[in-house]
């Protein structure tokens, strides 16, 4: 594990000095982001944003006033993005063990207090390894939000990681990340591969394997806000994976109690209002699941209470009680939850999971 750590921490403290530095594309982020983030990255320093190393859009909507943790928050690059967003009441603690990082991160703090034009800086970056985050000074239960930008990936105890966010999080809270995945589970000789590691491939989850480790740490029904394909495009390290196939994805995870294993079906609707800031047409809960404003969808319980228990609350009419059950979902079911680069998208998925 020490040996893990210690190499994560010269590959992205030494050896990566920006983001050109990468061999790979897998951590880069292959999505466009929407215009509220384009317009908040325009205001973070140019150092922060050339150690970027991520893979996915790690910044949901709705966050005006949270409490917001990134894990393996690097230079700080998203940090200072959801910093803009949760607004001056709003706080943002971001926990890094490459002292390099956290150095950069730390640096720029006062230019962007100036930047935004806040009377106090309202992020906090600390040196730490999200593997232990229990030894950290940060409060059970206190959390609105959890992001992590391509990251968990490189932990050696991931289950950890998932068990501590957890505990962190508030009652209807979130952990929103991006990581990398595998379609199948990776040769241990690949595991030991330093740059392999370092460039978040060999220490990708196979997807099924991330969501028997998501349940017993109290998220149920982890749901994938996107996903796609990684290309690599480096000869010799695509020659060493083989036929592996890696995604980014995208996933949220709720803290809600009563989430079930399964998508349940209790008649159960909702009705968006149209009312989340730059979501005002729209409002995507995952990847299967539009809710355009003013139109009556059935919902799965697990889903309605994703509406109804959370800081989405306030923006859906939420429509039937858990007096009837009527069996499972409709469409639900087990397969690999992303595309491959070949699979063709046709039509609407109007399945709950």
């Amino acid at each position: 594990m020490q040996d893990i750590h210690k190499s994560v921490q010269d590959y992205y403290g030494t050896e990566l000095q920006q983001s050109e530095d990468l061999q790979t594309n897998a951590c880069c982020t292959l999505s466009a982001p929407p215009a509220h983030i384009k317009s908040a990255l325009d205001n973070v320093h140019e150092e922060v944003q050339s150690k970027y190393y991520g893979c996915g859009l790690t910044i949901p909507r709705e966050l005006e006033g949270l409490k917001v943790l990134d894990l393996g928050a690097g230079s700080g690059r998203d940090c200072y993005i959801a910093a803009q967003l949760v607004g001056e009441t709003g706080r943002v603690v971001g926990v890094d063990m490459t002292i390099a990082q956290v150095e950069v991160a730390k640096k720029h703090e006062e230019w962007h207090r100036e930047r935004f034009g806040y009377e106090a800086s309202n992020v906090e970056f600390l040196l730490g390894n999200i593997e232990e985050l229990d030894k950290l000074d940060l409060k059970k239960n206190s959390f609105d939000l959890i992001i992590s930008n391509c990251v968990i990936n490189l932990a050696s105890n991931k289950e950890k990681v998932l068990k501590d966010a957890f505990e962190l999080l508030k009652p209807g809270g979130e952990l929103y990340f991006s990581d990398v995945y595998s379609d199948r589970r990776i040769p241990e000789k690949l595991q030991k591969d330093s740059v392999l590691w370092g460039e978040c491939l060999s220490g990708a989850l196979y997807w099924n394997d991330f969501l028997t480790l998501a349940k017993p740490s109290g998220f149920n029904d982890p749901r994938a806000v996107e996903s796609e394909p990684i290309t690599i495009e480096n000869e010799a390290l695509e020659a060493k994976v083989g036929n592996i196939q890696f995604y980014s994805v995208t996933y949220r995870l709720f803290k809600l109690e009563e989430l079930e294993g399964a998508c349940e079906d209790y008649g159960q609707a909702a009705r968006y209002k149209g009312t989340v800031e730059n979501a005002e047409n729209g409002f995507t809960l995952d990847d299967h699941h539009y809710f355009e404003r003013g139109k009556i969808i059935p919902v799965c319980g697990n889903t309605y209470r994703m509406l109804a228990e959370t800081r989405f609350s306030e923006h859906f009419e939420c429509y039937g009680d858990w007096s009837t059950h009527y069996g499972i979902f409709e469409g639900c079911g087990g397969e690999m939850p992303f595309h491959s680069a070949e699979a063709e998208v046709s039509g609407s998925d109007t399945s709950c999971c």
